[in-house]
């Protein structure tokens, strides 16, 4: 399996599960929480066939990486997708972030800057910052919130990974995805190591990327559902598109937050159409 060191714990490396496909302009698909690099499969292909590089990998602690303790914060995060992008000798990347993974984006970005990508994709995407505080009252996730979401995967971690795909895949109540689908979904988040499902809500909850987005000085392009009720529009892809300097907005109707998936022909043609120009 393709492997990247990026660090060690405890005496042990830290590595990186990594996938390329295909040849042509790479493009960087980077996962949401508590997901892995297959939850890209509907986008690899389209890629691939539409003449891109595709490459997926898995954050510590998801799918095939290093389970760790620590480096779940943003900044470790982008550290990390610099090395890849070290490693690989990647230029003129696209980078494209769903969820959590828009926040890695956007934390690249603002850390590490743009000499080595060309455009960037943020998808139903964490930014621009979603904690409810006196100086950002349109957040959409409290301490209350946040803390429900911890207690949940304390004491239930399979019960809340199974709840939580419900609702990622879920538009006004009903599903979009078939019941196998939902249940591929829930299978990679029970792959998650319990460490990094339990970092997560509070890394991209209370991660503040507003001054992130504030460096993004390539092209840009912020797609989300109108039925996201994990992350919603009005507090994400709406501020987002609002705070990149011409950001190009794709807002799909009926999608709910896992759009890549339930709504992926729309999703790749407004991809593959940004890429393309």
């Amino acid at each position: 399996m393709p492997m990247l060191t990026v660090g060690a714990e405890n005496g042990a490396p830290v590595e990186l599960y990594y996938e390329v496909q295909g040849r042509g302009a790479p493009v960087v698909l980077i996962h949401g929480w508590p997901l892995s690099g297959r939850s890209w499969e509907k986008q690899v292909v389209a890629l691939v066939e539409a003449g891109y590089q595709a490459i997926t990998y898995d954050r510590r602690g998801f799918g095939r990486s290093t389970p760790t303790w620590d480096g779940h914060d943003y900044d470790t995060i982008a550290a990390d997708l610099d090395a890849l992008l070290v490693h690989l000798d990647l230029t003129d990347v696209t980078l494209v972030g769903f969820s959590a993974g828009g926040g890695a984006v956007a934390r690249y970005i603002g850390s590490h800057g743009t000499a080595r990508v060309a455009k960037a994709v943020l998808a139903s995407a964490v930014t621009p910052f979603l904690h409810v505080t006196d100086g950002n009252p349109e957040g959409g996730l409290d301490d209350g919130t946040i803390a429900h979401f911890e207690a949940g995967i304390r004491a239930d971690g399979a019960g809340f990974a199974d709840q939580f795909l419900t609702l990622l895949y879920s538009a006004a109540g009903t599903s979009t995805v078939s019941e196998p689908q939902r249940l591929h979904g829930r299978d990679l988040a029970n792959a998650a190591s319990p460490r990094a499902t339990l970092a997560g809500p509070d890394a991209f909850g209370r991660t503040d990327f507003r001054p992130d987005l504030e460096k993004f000085d390539v092209p840009t392009l912020v797609i989300h559902g109108d039925s996201d009720a994990v992350v919603p529009f009005h507090v994400s892809g709406r501020r987002a598109a609002a705070a990149i300097d011409g950001a190009e907005l794709v807002l799909i109707e009926g999608g709910p937050h896992g759009i890549n998936v339930s709504h992926a022909d729309q999703f790749n043609d407004a991809l593959i159409g940004f890429l393309d120009r």
